[in-house]
């Protein structure tokens, strides 16, 4: 099934127009096509402010901007087409009325692409792309996470990181925990910062005051993107949940504490490296409810306090 385009002005579009951990995840299955089709124009329908980031992995040449499964831009010919979207139908005919010369993709008769390999629901994120892509003849490594420092300062130079936003209140720890793990940090001569999107102010305002972490400490609405992954990049430590800041801390290799639920960590959890450790209840739920899941509740701030010793200790250790 191996398919190379590896003369020069071939054309790549490759679809995975979803969130920051998104880019992420598929970061060695871009790498890999990038390895097998030295001489093609790679372009990745993401989001627009992902650009910098998607770039940065040497892997894609220019983002065209996209949202979701909405209508692409004009990109002019395909060569092939890639999905790391999703399973289909709907990615499937997305690229497909592009007319590619070739489609990579997960089987998926009802999105006419009866070829490729199965779906597995169970398979972790990292892993998924990787063995679409390397089914293809594009053999990919799933470590391959590691991205280059942004090349701008970061705006609290090692910092200790509190982010306590996510997407969906399933998956966000009660902001009293987060003060109590920002406090114990600072007792303990952390300079510690608090981030958050825009829509995430209220929350970061809260953590920051219940710790009493003082001015200038609130960093949300405040960082865009590169900002955000300057400062990951140069912290001491990050801690957090399921959220795509975990996953920056897993490129730059920054220290973490990831508190995980609903969604188990074999899904969408750090490599196994020492600086970076998972809290999890082991229990599953909606990664998309209205309220915080019970297996997140289940992770107490003494848990997440002690997580966060052993993380600086270990790096401290160089282990």
């Amino acid at each position: 099934m191996a398919v190379t385009a590896t003369t020069a002005g071939n054309r790549v579009l490759v679809l995975r127009a979803l969130g920051l951990g998104d880019l992420l995840t598929g970061v060695p299955a871009l790498r890999a096509l990038r390895r097998g089709m030295p001489g093609a124009r790679i372009t990745l329908a993401a989001p627009a402010a992902l650009g910098l980031l998607a770039r940065s992995t040497g892997a894609v040449d220019d983002v065209l901007p996209a949202e979701g499964l909405g209508p692409l831009p004009p990109a002019g010919a395909v060569d092939a087409a890639v999905n790391l979207h999703g399973r289909g139908p709907e990615s499937h005919r997305l690229l497909g009325a592009r007319a590619p010369g070739r489609l990579l993709a997960f089987a998926c008769p009802e999105g006419g692409h009866a070829t490729g390999p199965r779906w597995d629901p169970g398979e972790h994120e990292v892993a998924r792309w990787c063995r679409l892509v390397s089914a293809y003849g594009f053999g990919a490594d799933p470590g391959d996470l590691d991205l280059p420092a942004p090349p701008l300062p970061s705006p609290a130079p090692g910092a200790a990181v509190v982010h306590p936003g996510a997407a969906f209140p399933a998956r966000r720890w009660p902001a009293e925990r987060f003060a109590a793990v920002a406090a114990a940090l600072r007792d303990g001569g952390e300079r510690v910062v608090v981030t958050g999107g825009e829509g995430e102010a209220s929350i970061a305002r809260r953590v920051a005051g219940l710790a009493g972490l003082g001015e200038g400490a609130d960093l949300s609405g405040r960082t865009r993107l590169p900002e955000l992954a300057a400062l990951v990049a140069g912290a001491r430590l990050v801690v957090c949940g399921d959220t795509g800041v975990a996953h920056l801390a897993t490129a730059f290799r920054t220290p973490s504490v990831l508190l995980f639920g609903p969604t188990p960590p074999a899904r969408w959890g750090p490599p196994d490296r020492a600086e970076h450790l998972v809290l999890w209840a082991g229990l599953r739920g909606d990664p998309h409810g209205r309220e915080p899941h019970p297996g997140l509740l289940e992770i107490s701030a003494d848990q997440a306090v002690e997580a966060a010793g052993r993380a600086l200790t270990a790096t401290a250790r160089g282990t």
